[in-house]
């Protein structure tokens, strides 16, 4: 069999890094908080490569910032093939002093310099991923991802539906979700992949792993992916015989951890920030086509390119899944009127990493 997602053409590609600059983005967003993230700029032969670095802690970026405009913080310079830059990337600290405020935003900020360096390589070539690995772009199907509100009500569901009625939603479940809520949110067909989100500790969006609660969200849905549960001697029963319908995505940063999971997923959330770099993410996509694992598309609240790289990693390995890629505009506090419609057209004319 064919390697369906071949690292070695990307490795291969010459790359020139002369100079770093940045840009912070700031958004509020509908799950009450403001979301910075930070875009390295790579520069080399008069061309620019992007990427995204989605750490969620608004102090890792203004350390970043801070260390950027001193100069404490800097990246490989000189000509490499892009293999080599990542390898010299080992070696380079990413974080400095405090270090990140949490560990897993190592892998976001290394995949934010190697997207871009990816970006570069590609626009300095004067081509892309499709040219270098054959699979065609399609279009992206992709769902609304939104929490309910604290009490939960169907408002912001009513206000998406209302702009992009066929649309398809990934939501996030919680304790206060009762048997009314469920019954409506089942009756509209249209949530795709319910995230339990049980393998968060200390953040915002924790939920309790209780049987009652599960067993409300298995059930009311009983034709959505399950994402996430967290397996206890309690739940882990609720999952007997329905193992395909679940999906793993926050324990999930190298082909390692999906190889670790109890059981051969059928479902994957491929996040490319979580792997770290382009050679995992490979890896991992590699391994899930050849043995016939589901992919979908997951979004980390991207404000800028980000999003359109994720978005078109989607329409090369995974265009048809429950895609948690939707535009930015879905995630704003305040809906715009109008709102585009799933799926995402494919841009002509590309050159580079990301619609």
């Amino acid at each position: 069999m064919a390697n369906p997602v071949p690292y070695a053409p990307v490795a291969e590609l010459p790359l020139t890094v002369e100079a770093l600059d940045y840009e912070q983005f700031e958004q509020k967003t509908s799950s009450e908080f403001t979301r910075v993230t930070t875009v390295f700029a790579l520069n080399g032969d008069g061309k620019t490569g992007r990427g995204e670095d989605v750490a969620y802690d608004t102090a890792d970026h203004e350390r970043l910032a801070a260390a950027i405009d001193d100069g404490s913080f800097s990246l490989p310079n000189g000509s490499f093939s892009f293999g080599e830059f990542s390898t010299a990337l080992d070696a380079v600290a990413l974080f400095l002093g405090e270090g990140p405020e949490r560990d897993a935003s190592r892998h976001y900020r290394r995949w934010g310099v190697e997207s871009a360096a990816l970006d570069l390589a590609l626009r300095q070539n004067n081509t892309s991923l499709p040219a270098l690995l054959d699979p065609e772009h399609q279009s992206v199907r992709f769902v609304a991802s939104t929490r309910l509100g604290d009490p939960p009500t169907t408002d912001r569901v009513d206000a998406i539906q209302a702009r992009s009625p066929g649309i398809g939603f990934k939501l996030d479940p919680t304790p206060d979700w009762d048997d009314e809520l469920v019954e409506d949110l089942r009756g509209r067909n249209a949530v795709r992949v319910v995230d339990l989100k049980g393998h968060y500790e200390g953040t915002s969006v924790d939920a309790e792993a209780s049987p009652a609660f599960y067993s409300r969200i298995v059930e009311g849905f009983p034709d959505a992916v399950v994402e996430d549960p967290l397996l206890t001697e309690e739940t882990r029963p609720l999952f007997e015989g329905a193992e395909g319908r679940v999906s793993w995505d926050s324990p999930i940063h190298s082909l390692g951890d999906v190889q670790a999971l109890p059981w051969e997923p059928s479902w994957l959330n491929s996040k490319p920030s979580r792997f770290g770099t382009v050679a995992e993410l490979f890896r991992v996509i590699r391994w899930a086509l050849s043995n016939g694992v589901n992919l979908y598309g997951g979004g980390q609240f991207e404000l800028a390119v980000g999003r359109g790289q994720a978005q078109e990693l989607a329409s090369l390995f995974y265009p048809d899944g429950p895609n948690d890629l939707a535009p930015s505009s879905y995630n704003e506090a305040s809906l715009p009127t109008e709102l585009p419609d799933s799926p995402l057209a494919v841009p002509l004319d590309h050159v580079g990493f990301g619609f």
